[in-house]
């Protein structure tokens, strides 16, 4: 069977389902991991209590942030001049590029959602539409995007180990088969394998995009600590084991989500192109 490219459209449409899928089935262990990692520790940040705090934001978001990542990744994966020897550098710039387009979009959902997660604001902040409210009360514009920069420092590690471990499972895999494209269930499998050692290896970086987007701290009135200052800091006082914090539910619902987000993505792209 040819190797067929989606289309721009097609990696839009069926982005945002597999985005919407995953985010909405895994958002309890998201919850857990982000109350793991906060400062406040677990039981304050509230334990297993209201798990689903916070999923409104996600309803906002999950879409178009999927969309705009893997419509940005087919497209730059399809235009990259790069020969075929280089198909994992080809794959880590395409995924770079994407996560940064898609933050654009993402970060103010997380902020909202990991604020309303932990009751930062607390009776203030019970909802996702309270939470935003507040944050733009109290930052302007600007406080939707606080984290950008530790989302981005997160995520290119990320998708940079992710996406060619993915990539390169699905050739291997084609060719035991000798069959392309791969089915989406093969796909998933893949697609977890690559998510849950990206997300393990990461786990430091997700927790210094956490702290920075909890810290209420007015960066108009006092100067913030840098990004590698924080890490620092977080080392130093809270030890080494304070980095990995929530390593097991983020490896998990990331190594699961892997498999239902590229799974759903692969199935739905195949079918929106006929195959």
């Amino acid at each position: 069977m040819v190797d067929q490219k989606p289309t721009f459209v097609q990696s839009l449409v069926a982005g945002g389902a597999a985005g919407t899928s995953v985010d909405l089935l895994f958002f309890p262990i998201d919850t857990i991991k982000t109350r793991l990692q906060s400062a406040q520790g677990f039981a304050a940040a509230g334990g297993f209590r209201g798990i689903y705090k916070g999923v409104g934001s996600v309803l906002v978001g999950s879409a178009p942030g999927a969309a705009a990542f893997f419509s940005t990744y087919e497209t730059m994966k399809k235009n990259l001049p790069l020969p075929e020897n280089l198909a994992p550098l080809t794959h880590m710039i395409s995924a770079s590029v994407g996560e940064v387009a898609a933050c654009m979009i993402r970060v103010p959902t997380e902020v909202i959602k990991t604020r309303t997660q932990t009751s930062t604001y607390g009776a203030l902040g019970k909802s996702s539409w309270a939470a935003a409210k507040l944050v733009l009360q109290n930052d302007g514009v600007r406080g939707f995007y606080r984290g950008f920069g530790s989302t981005i420092m997160r995520e290119i590690p990320f998708t940079s180990l992710q996406f060619p471990l993915y990539e390169l499972l699905k050739v291997q895999w084609s060719q035991r088969v000798n069959r392309k494209p791969l089915y989406a269930h093969e796909a998933a499998i893949c697609g977890s394998i690559a998510g849950g050692i990206a997300a393990a290896l990461t786990t430091p970086l997700d927790v210094l995009k956490t702290r920075v987007m909890l810290d209420l701290r007015d960066p108009n009135k006092e100067k913030l600590p840098s990004l590698p200052s924080r890490l620092k800091t977080i080392y130093l006082t809270e030890g080494a084991k304070a980095l990995f914090s929530g390593v097991v539910p983020r490896t998990l619902w990331i190594s699961a989500g892997g498999a239902v987000f590229l799974g759903v993505y692969e199935w739905a792209v195949h079918g929106l192109m006929g195959i």
